[in-house]
């Protein structure tokens, strides 16, 4: 497909920014994870029915069976896809292709237990909850830790550049720059970790959740045991025990909260530092030849910051719908969770781009340390709570209320002004030159 002609930016713009998704999120990726699903419920059905299915306990038989889908080309993604075309059901597709593949005659007495006993879900509610695992794990999360791990260099780089603080967008007590940018550092630390927490379950139960059909046909087996078997060692899954026809969801809505979670957190740290750049707290490293505006040429606009929010607004978007859509069915399944699953690549997509544009905004970086300290320098009354708090100490009488007269005035308060407050103070004179040693610079707290 031309990318010139793409639909979504996410096949067409920004397709190289995501080309690693298409092993975990494509058509291709969810046909070769369900054929993985069937093959390893073979596998471990084969152990259960050692007698009817004993070709299935050779180690050379399980190899080849697992190169099904090891090997999985888009040849035989495009296979599938022609017996679907006469099927009308992808699933099922599934099944005839494996069966397909083995129709050498020694496979003639298993052939029939291929798909055995299970319902379409059974392959959708394992396959799917698998590929947003593995983009997790494999993709997802190390670019994360990534812009974590550059931020925690820029914290640390940092960590000395004293700086005006502002609450309600006004100047408030001084900080650092340093811990301002590892609050984000924390924040997003915690969240990750929280993420990583959330349990990663899939659904195995038959039609209805019962295994009515394996308990049919083979009563003397714990299927309930068998399931939990099959999730946890072939697929390195949770067992959802209790459901319907279709996964609970709520393991994924708590998952897709998650990743809502971290994608807001970085839209505060988009905004915040647009904020800073456009104070002139940072300039931009230029690149040779780009462009910032078509009419000004002397502007280098903040658009990495920029694209970055406005990819992580869509991913939360996604996350928001899927979570609330997806763990609602009418009684024991609708098909409202089909259409929608198949889009729970979307958000991990979205907050990729973001990824990338949050790593190129923060290289981009260039301090620049004088705009800082005029702002801060220029803030002299943030320094009020300092005094009002050391004379609270001494038992000056209504500090706050000395120090609000002084500076709640609508006039610019003076290094001059400040020190004849003090000199008029009736306080000793080792406290009025403790008092006057206090800056905006110096009065940055604990966590320099």
């Amino acid at each position: 497909m031309n990318s010139l002609k793409a639909i979504s930016p996410i096949d067409g713009r920004y397709r190289k920014q995501v080309n690693e998704l298409e092993n975990y999120f494509s058509e291709y990726a969810l046909m070769k994870y369900r054929v993985k699903v069937e093959v390893e419920y073979l596998i471990a059905l084969s152990n259960e029915l050692p007698e009817r299915l004993s070709l299935l306990q050779q180690d050379e038989i399980r190899d080849e069976l697992r190169k099904l889908y090891e090997d999985f080309s888009t040849e035989d993604g495009q296979r599938v896809k022609e017996i679907e075309s006469v099927t009308n059901h992808d699933v099922k597709a599934i099944e005839y292709f494996i069966k397909e593949r083995l129709s050498d005659e020694k496979y003639a007495p298993v052939l029939e237990f291929v798909h055995f006993g299970l319902t379409s879900q059974d392959i959708n509610n394992t396959s799917q909850p698998m590929m947003l695992r593995d983009a997790l794990e494999d993709v997802w999360c190390p670019m994360l830790e990534e812009i974590i791990a550059e931020l925690t260099e820029k914290a640390n780089e940092w960590r000395e550049i004293p700086m005006l603080a502002r609450t309600h967008g006004q100047p408030a007590s001084p900080t650092t720059l340093g811990k301002e940018i590892y609050v984000y550092v924390y924040r997003l630390s915690e969240q990750l970790k929280l993420l990583q927490s959330v349990p990663q379950s899939v659904k195995f139960g038959g039609a209805t959740g019962n295994m009515n059909a394996h308990h049919i046909a083979y009563s003397e087996i714990d299927w309930r045991q068998f399931a939990h078997t099959f999730a946890e060692e072939y697929l390195g899954m949770d067992l959802e025990e209790y459901t319907t026809q279709i996964s609970n969801y709520d393991n994924l809505a708590a998952l897709l909260d998650s990743i809502k979670r971290i994608c807001v957190i970085l839209i505060d740290f988009a905004r915040d530092m647009w904020t800073y750049i456009s104070e002139e707290y940072f300039k931009q490293k230029i690149k040779e030849g780009e462009v910032g505006s078509s009419a000004m040429p002397h502007k280098v606009n903040p658009i990495d910051f920029e694209n970055a929010e406005g990819n992580l607004g869509i991913a939360i978007a996604y996350c928001e719908h899927l979570a609330h859509k997806l763990p609602i069915s009418r009684l024991q399944r609708d098909l409202t969770d089909s259409t929608v699953m198949r889009n729970i690549g979307m958000p991990i997509a979205h907050s990729l781009i973001a990824f990338n544009s949050l790593k190129k905004g923060i290289n981009k970086l260039l301090l620049h340390e004088e705009s800082i300290l005029e702002d801060l320098d220029n803030a002299l009354p943030v320094v009020a709570e300092a005094l009002q708090t050391i004379l609270r100490r001494e038992g000056y009488p209504n500090p706050y209320e000395a120090l609000k007269g002084l500076t709640r005035n609508n006039e610019v308060l003076t290094r001059e002004k400040l020190d004849r407050f003090i000199d008029n103070l009736d306080i000793s004179d080792e406290l009025k030159k403790e008092m006057k040693q206090i800056t905006p610079r110096s009065y940055t707290g604990v966590y320099c």
